[in-house]
């Protein structure tokens, strides 16, 4: 008997893994794009220095806004965690917590700053363009490992998904798209960096849970933006507590729900297809836009959203092979 548990036992799933269901992911993935698409109006909201209800609110610059979601994030789900695990469950290995760590300041950080780079150099068009040609990174490096196929309907897929975006977001006929040396190369390194924490996540995820792998990188990516921002910076800020209750919601809204989500889906899907399906953000922003705040949705946009939801689809039906080992 004894030999026949532990027969069961080796064939058990080893810590933090799951079995794959590509409709969880999927679910977890349009949950996120959602919180983020909800996010960007009111992250308009804090630029312009109107709450979404009217409310007169002073305006709150895009480093404060990109440091405060995360930072206060972490000082959300920190206390949440110790409590239910204690420190000793939340333990990693050196080498995990290294890669976790890096993910937070490469992947998270480096993305927010990068973008918002782009935007100040070009506009919000070209940033959320330049961003989402992340798919195209993602898809290179896993047949450049051999961890996938350049399939044509694959490839096909996350070509529709660029090409939707840049309608959606009104980039294509519309003259929205700037050109800027710097603010280019600021949306190319957004992107690497989009792509960066898709591909290097998964690995963490055989091992560790979400809510761990989550904790992680908001610690690094918290402490990357304090070296950038200083704390006395902040406090120099005076901002009310109108302002701190809003960055308190936009922290849950822009991070906490969504990496929650999309962390969750990489456990369901390959890279190439989370990002793919994540494009669906800037349909999600601009259909939340034309509700909340009365902007126009012009027929080329309609067309970038078909397209992108045509891109998701395809994605699925891309291959019928398992889900791809995560890449180390």
């Amino acid at each position: 008997m004894k030999r026949e548990i532990a027969n069961a036992e080796s064939r058990l799933p080893p810590s933090g893994t799951h079995a794959a269901h590509p409709v969880r992911g999927y679910v977890f993935i349009a949950a996120a794009a959602l919180c983020w698409g909800i996010s960007a109006s009111l992250g308009r909201a804090a630029f312009t220095g109107r709450l979404v209800t009217g409310q007169a609110l002073p305006p709150i610059g895009p480093l404060i806004l990109a440091q405060t979601r995360v930072t206060l994030a972490l000082f959300v789900l920190a206390p949440v965690l110790l409590a239910r695990r204690q420190a000793a469950g939340l333990k990693m290995s050196r080498a995990d917590l290294v890669r976790a760590l890096l993910i937070g300041v490469l992947g998270v950080a480096a993305s927010n700053y990068f973008y918002y780079l782009a935007i100040q150099k070009t506009n919000v068009a070209t940033a959320i363009i330049l961003q989402y040609t992340a798919p195209v990174c993602v898809l290179l490096y896993m047949v450049a490992r051999g961890v996938q196929k350049a399939t044509a309907s694959r490839v096909f897929s996350v070509a529709l998904a660029v090409v939707g975006s840049a309608l959606a977001i009104g980039a294509v006929g519309t003259g929205q798209f700037r050109i800027n040396p710097i603010g280019v190369a600021a949306g190319m390194a957004a992107a690497l960096s989009f792509a960066y924490y898709n591909i290097f996540i998964p690995p963490l995820l055989k091992r560790h849970d979400r809510w761990k792998v989550l904790l992680y990188i908001l610690i690094g990516s918290a402490l990357c933006w304090l070296v950038i921002n200083p704390p006395w910076r902040i406090i120099a800020g005076h901002y009310s507590r109108a302002q701190w209750a809003f960055l308190a919601v936009f922290s849950v809204t822009s991070v906490l729900l969504p990496f929650s989500f999309y962390i969750a889906a990489l456990q369901h899907l390959d890279p190439t297809r989370a990002i793919v399906t994540s494009c669906l953000e800037p349909v999600f922003s601009i259909l939340i836009a034309a509700l909340t705040l009365g902007e126009l949705v012009r027929p080329v946009q309609v067309v970038g959203i078909v397209v992108v939801l045509t891109a998701t689809v395809l994605v699925q039906l891309s291959g019928k092979e398992e889900m791809v080992e995560p890449i180390e």
